[in-house]
């Protein structure tokens, strides 16, 4: 039987609409629901693939915005022969991406002093850090990269912002992104040398192009909805997107382990001048900010519609768990805390940090918003839409290393159920060690633990978005979407598979590990302490 709440896993400051689980969300393992949909295949739309999302859409690795040829929509659209197509947005500059592209910084040091940073060249390491710093504030504020694309040029096909939430996604434009960044020009600071409106700058160069026949900016569910508007090819009217990929909502839980404060959304939740303040949307105000969402989503003529869940937040290896856990089988660690911070070093007076309870009350919700999340994909289905539901939180949980796979006490009811750890491709398997979802670690021998989640201890490596894409596609076949080799004519047969050998040779992490990282979770450490760099940059990038 399922385990029951007890009095000791409630924090007292959980809002009444959240309902508190022993266990996590039992995963669905049907994306249709068990629901048939019967549809129109008539003519062909125009824009094969679209994305609406946030980081984990966009592409963020390692604290920064940069790899977008490597996103999990951009893999999918290489296997489906729409590679040439397919638009997005990239960023580049002396700094491989914005605002902080921790795993060029690692290389950067490793390069000036070797395979370890000694204590002795801590003030000397401080000046390269502050010159690369410097080099990315200009670039992004002064230099090439504060212009923006042309607001007359085709709409993006990846329409995902990193930080964005339900009503960025709802309302913000680029207008609005501009606005932020007149309102407050940056200057050339020395000490506090952060790429200004970080936020704001990536999201122009996914969105200065979305403008309706006007010139209007365009959110991205407008800019979405105006690509399907362009109707088929042969007709111009009908379903103008083939399938519509939605993967929104973490950052309405996300803040609160980049901040390590539970802040429970109220009054203005739905105020993007005000709901800063807020780091965990309750229930009832997700549910609320989804409805309209999915209203808007019935607006777009899209054939297939992917919806995703949200993963639970207190996976991510940021948020590293701490102390003994009170009883066998718990899921939950007393205290979670940055991963540099250990059960020796780590002090609930003095380290930044949420509790057990809280963990679970934040876990709790997120399994609320995919009920709602479900619940949407189901109703669309009874009306006759062919949506599909992307269990992602699914996915992560059965991938949790400290959470579960080392501690089988700890797995819910339903864990055999759904086919227990989630296994990974061959060509993962096949690595030594196997990729895990603990935070990267390597050294001169090579990695030694991690893999899927990158530097940041947030968002995955290139094969982890490898994995995500790979079931996507799986849902995509179910579908009946064709996929196409590399002309884009001749028709693949039999299940689509990633070539996760080539991602891995994409994947620098993977097949280059940083040398200098044998004690990477000290010099992240370090790092933060003398810059902030969580604080700062990570804030502003869920």
């Amino acid at each position: 039987m399922p385990p029951v709440v007890t009095p000791d896993m409630l924090d007292s400051k959980t809002p009444p609409d959240v309902v508190i689980r022993a266990e996590a969300r039992c995963p669905e393992t049907d994306p249709t629901l068990g629901i048939p949909v019967q549809i129109q295949r008539e003519n062909t739309p125009r824009h094969r693939l679209v994305a609406i999302g946030d980081s984990l859409t966009q592409g963020f690795q390692s604290a920064a915005i940069f790899n977008t040829s490597l996103s999990y929509p951009a893999l999918i659209a290489q296997e489906l022969g729409w590679k040439s197509q397919f638009r997005f947005p990239t960023y580049g500059g002396p700094g491989d991406g914005l605002p902080l592209n921790l795993e060029k910084l690692v290389r950067l040091l490793e390069q000036r002093f070797g395979d370890t940073l000694d204590w002795w060249e801590f003030a000397p390491g401080l000046l390269v850090v502050r010159d690369f710093l410097d080099q990315v504030e200009d670039y992004w504020e002064r230099g090439t990269g504060n212009l923006f694309p042309d607001p007359n040029g085709p709409i993006n096909h990846n329409l995902a912002v990193y930080g964005w939430d339900l009503r960025n996604t709802l309302s913000r434009n680029a207008a609005l992104c501009q606005d932020v960044i007149d309102a407050k020009p940056p200057t050339d600071d020395f000490i506090n040398q952060i790429v200004e409106n970080a936020n704001e700058r990536a999201a122009l160069r996914v969105l200065n192009s979305a403008r309706d026949a006007q010139g209007r900016s365009l959110s991205p569910l407008q800019a979405a909805a105006a690509l399907a508007l362009e109707g088929s090819v042969e007709t111009g009217s009908g379903d103008g997107i083939e399938t519509l990929i939605v993967m929104i909502g973490a950052n309405n839980a996300l803040g609160s382990i980049l901040t390590f404060n539970v802040a429970w959304s109220d009054a203005g939740y739905d105020d993007m001048a005000r709901n800063d303040r807020y780091t965990v949307w309750r229930p009832i105000h997700f549910q609320s900010e989804w409805d309209k969402v999915v209203a808007d989503l019935k607006k777009i003529p899209a054939r297939h519609v992917i919806v995703s869940t949200i993963p639970h937040v207190t996976i991510a290896p940021l948020a590293r768990g701490v102390g003994q856990k009170q009883k066998p089988g718990s899921r939950y660690f007393p205290y979670y805390t940055f991963p540099w911070l250990d059960n020796q070093s780590f002090n609930p007076q003095k380290n930044p940090c949420i509790t057990g309870q809280e963990a679970r009350a934040i876990d709790s919700a997120i399994d609320q918003y995919n009920d709602y999340i479900t619940n949407s994909v189901r109703q669309a289905r009874q009306e006759g839409r062919d949506w599909y539901l992307f269990e992602l939180a699914g996915l992560l949980d059965r991938v949790a290393h400290r959470r579960y796979l080392e501690d089988p006490a700890a797995r819910p009811s339903w864990w055999d159920a759904v086919g227990g750890a989630y296994q990974l491709p061959a060509a993962l398997q096949a690595l030594s060690p196997v990729p895990d979802s603990r935070f990267f670690e390597s050294n001169k021998t090579g990695r030694y633990q991690g893999g899927i989640f990158a530097l940041d201890g947030i968002h995955p490596t290139t094969i982890g978005y490898g994995v995500m894409a790979q079931e996507v596609i799986k849902i995509m076949q179910r579908a009946g979407v064709k996929f196409y080799g590399a002309d884009g004519q001749t028709e693949r047969m039999g299940p689509i598979e990633i070539d996760f050998q080539r991602l891995i040779q994409r994947d620098t992490l993977i097949s280059n590990p940083p040398r200098s990282l044998s004690s990477g979770l000290s010099l992240i450490g370090w790092l933060d302490k003398n810059f902030n760099i969580f604080g700062r940059f990570l804030r502003s990038s869920i």
